[in-house]
């Protein structure tokens, strides 16, 4: 096909332009070439009558803002200008250039029609059409269109030069509940967002009747997030619903974007704030857990057979040998557990010989459990405004007033569709509330959700086994609701209210907490 190579000044060699035309014409198919910017042609692409299937591109230089290093010419047969799908495929793939050859009637190159991205959206244009030329006439200055274009997607970057190691997030709810539920959600996954330090640059939010079992929500939509993705340099989307193998492999192809879910984004959380060896073992027992079933079978290299010479039949594939691996790692996971937990049984044996009763902070995550501790007991433990603050339990003595001794211990927090495999990982630490004679469920009252996040809480010490120790209600935060609101009648009714921050705050709770704690050391004698 003439020349392996394009002059860099130009989009396509007058000569290649007329074989491919010639080509086209006689096979009646679309024909196109990918051209690097070097000139080298990289690939020779023959599609049918009406399109062209791109093959997978190398991830090379997509991402960072900057453009792809490829340009794609091809023609189209049956006349037709440049197509939506020829622009999905100019934004999707970034690449330099998008090029269509129209054929005359007798087989020769009409004019060549060019469009290429727009760094800023111009308009809510993502793309500029450069005006038609005859492929033997094109301008000089190809290269240097090029390079412009680069240096102002560069310029137009949003994120700082401090923030380019930090993900850069879409956060996307497809959801059938309420209104009001739905934005709370979303909130709720903006804290999570923040609490593992990833930049939050776009929400997406949509209430359907139905969700699309392939892609969550309709192709237009997703083109949508596509284009503010790559408008606001977003490296990964985040969806509040929990994705299914299959779903995740489609959004990944059709967005060319990094996708994770709720589940995936909590179980990083806890993976970067687990600080004992326990938190350690249990959130790694969660993520293979939440792995194991999402091992595809779809690459090649994960289905070739690694049986040798000597080996008795095929043996076993890849993905056979990783689940494998994945189980023993599991089995071994779970003695570990077992260890600590028989470790963590002989310390509250001892504390029971001393008879000291304990209370167990509860709650939704980010209530102010561990500001509470602090403030009890003079403690230093970590209490930041992020959802997961705490993860691994934590004890301390506190005298009350009446000389009743107890011991007090935080737990890490709950949340709304806490996945199942977290769950069932940290059994062996939330075993600690089980020895609890008395649970204080703390509530944030200043968040708008909190009957909700009540709600939450209650549900999972029920799931747990949890609904039969005694339990004193605490809505933390006080200070930030209007004083004369009836909610605090409310509160007075079904617990104490306090501010964590504030200490003179504490009497009523005080004074609850060592009646029913009387009751309970009556009792128990």
């Amino acid at each position: 096909m003439g020349s392996r190579r394009v002059s860099r000044d130009l989009i396509i060699a007058p000569e290649m332009a007329r074989t491919l035309c010639e080509l086209s014409y006689e096979l009646n198919r679309q024909i196109g070439v990918l051209i690097h910017r070097s000139g080298k042609i990289e690939q020779v692409i023959v599609g049918d009558h009406s399109g062209l299937m791109i093959p997978k591109l190398s991830q090379i230089r997509a991402t960072g803002g900057r453009l792809r290093g490829l340009r794609l010419v091809h023609t189209h047969p049956g006349g037709e200008d440049l197509t939506d799908d020829d622009l999905m495929d100019l934004l999707f793939l970034r690449l330099d250039l998008m090029s269509v050859l129209k054929i005359t009637s007798e087989g020769l190159p009409e004019k060549l029609y060019s469009a290429h991205l727009l760094p800023s959206g111009e308009n809510g244009q993502m793309w500029s059409f450069l005006d038609p030329v005859h492929p033997a006439r094109q301008p000089e200055g190809f290269a240097e269109l090029v390079r412009a274009l680069e240096e102002e997607f560069s310029r137009q970057r949003r994120t700082a030069q401090l923030d380019r190691d930090k993900d850069r997030a879409i956060l996307i709810s497809v959801t059938t509940e309420s209104r009001q539920q739905a934005h709370a959600s979303l909130e709720e996954l903006r804290e999570l967002a923040r609490s593992d330090d990833i930049m939050v640059l776009g929400e997406v939010l949509q209430r359907r009747n139905k969700i699309n079992p392939r892609f969550i929500l309709g192709r237009g939509k997703l083109t949508e997030i596509v284009i503010a993705a790559l408008r606001l340099d977003a490296n990964l989307l985040i969806f509040n619903q929990e994705l299914n193998p299959s779903q995740i492999r489609s959004i990944t192809d059709f967005t060319d974007l990094r996708v994770i879910d709720r589940t995936q984004l909590i179980l990083d959380i806890f993976a970067h704030r687990a600080m004992s060896r326990e938190g350690k073992l249990q959130v790694e027992m969660a993520q293979l857990k939440y792995m194991l079933p999402r091992l595809s079978s779809r690459d090649d290299a994960l289905s070739r057979l690694t049986g040798g010479i000597g080996a008795r039949g095929p043996g076993e594939t890849k993905l056979e040998i990783d689940r494998r691996r994945i189980n023993d790692r599991l089995a071994k996971l779970a003695k570990e557990l077992m260890a600590v937990g028989r470790e963590r049984y002989r310390r509250r044996a001892k504390r029971r010989k001393k008879d000291l009763p304990v209370i167990s902070l509860v709650g939704y995550t980010n209530a102010g459990k561990s500001t509470l501790l602090n403030s009890l007991t003079d403690s230093h433990i970590i209490a930041e405004d992020k959802l997961f603050a705490t993860l691994d339990p934590t004890s301390r003595r506190l005298r009350f007033p009446q000389e009743i001794e107890v011991i007090i211990t935080d737990t890490v927090g709950f949340i709304n569709h806490l996945p199942k495999d977290l769950l069932q990982a940290f059994k062996a630490t939330l075993e600690e509330l089980e020895e609890a004679d008395l649970l204080v469920h703390v509530i944030d009252v200043a968040n708008p959700s909190f009957r909700h996040q009540m709600e939450v809480v209650e549900g999972l010490l029920e799931e747990l086994g949890l609904d039969r120790i005694p339990c004193l209600k605490v809505f933390n935060k006080t200070d930030q609701v209007d004083p004369d609101a009836p909610l605090l009648e409310v509160i007075g009714r079904e617990g104490v209210g306090i501010s964590a921050l504030d200490r003179e705050t504490f009497g009523p709770f005080l004074d609850k907490a060592q009646q029913l704690m009387k009751k309970l050391i009556a009792g128990s004698t």
